[in-house]
Parts: structure tokens; C-alpha cells; sequence
């Protein structure tokens, strides 16, 4: 399986963008996915995982109410919609594929990470 992510860029504190992670292989719809981000000097956080059916209740508390995580199997692509953006959510923003085993999700798969940056 195959992410790239696409989407990021400069926004404003306030503003919206809407990040997609397209994927290749026939397992996409089989696979828990994830959005993952990284600040510079800071770990890789996840943002929210969403389940193969698009189930998701687990966001960050610090994008809770604000950023928006589903699936469209049909076109093999995942999104996360990111609205009422602060300058603490600027970040590399990575995909990740994987599986939830029921301790855990368990990530096989990365893409190559979309920048996000928001001014104030």
C-alpha cells in the first residue's frame, strides 16, 4: 500500500484546509488509517484514526471540535478537514495505514508527510 498526502499549506490562524491521502493497493478499505503530525523538536502525535468502516471517536484533545477525519473506500482516499487552525497545529501531517488488533492500532504504512503551517 501506497499514501501520498497532498493539501497542506500556508493558512492564516482561523482559516480551513482539507488534507486527502490517496492511496494504491486493493487493501485500502481493509486498513484502519490514521493522521499523524510532527512539530519541529516535538514527537509524532496522532490526530485521529479513523477504522476501515469509518468509524472514529478518538481525536487529539488538542484538535477535538475542530478537525475532522473520514474515508471514501470508493476512491481510496482518506481526509481530514481542519478548521479554526492556530499556529499550534502547524506540523508535517503524515497518513499511516494499519490495523487494529484490539490492544492497539499497529501502523505498517506511511506517506511522505504534507506541510502545514498557519500564520498568526
Amino acid at each position: 500500500l501506497q499514501l501520498v498526502e497532498s493539501g497542506g499549506g500556508l493558512v492564516l490562524a482561523g482559516g480551513s484546509l482539507r488534507l486527502s491521502c490517496a492511496a494504491s493497493g486493493s487493501t485500502f478499505s481493509t486498513n484502519a488509517m490514521g493522521w499523524y503530525r510532527q512539530a519541529p523538536g516535538n514527537q509524532r502525535e496522532l490526530v485521529a484514526p479513523i477504522t476501515s468502516g469509518g468509524g472514529s471517536s478518538n481525536y487529539a484533545h488538542s484538535v477535538n471540535g475542530r478537525f475532522t477525519i473520514s474515508r471514501d473506500n470508493a476512491k481510496n482516499t482518506m481526509y481530514l478537514q481542519m478548521n479554526s487552525l492556530k499556529p499550534e497545529d502547524t506540523a508535517a501531517y503524515y497518513c499511516s495505514a494499519g490495523f487494529d488488533d484490539g490492544l492497539g492500532y499497529s501502523w505498517s504504512y506511511w506517506g511522505q508527510g504534507t506541510r502545514v503551517t498557519v500564520s498568526s
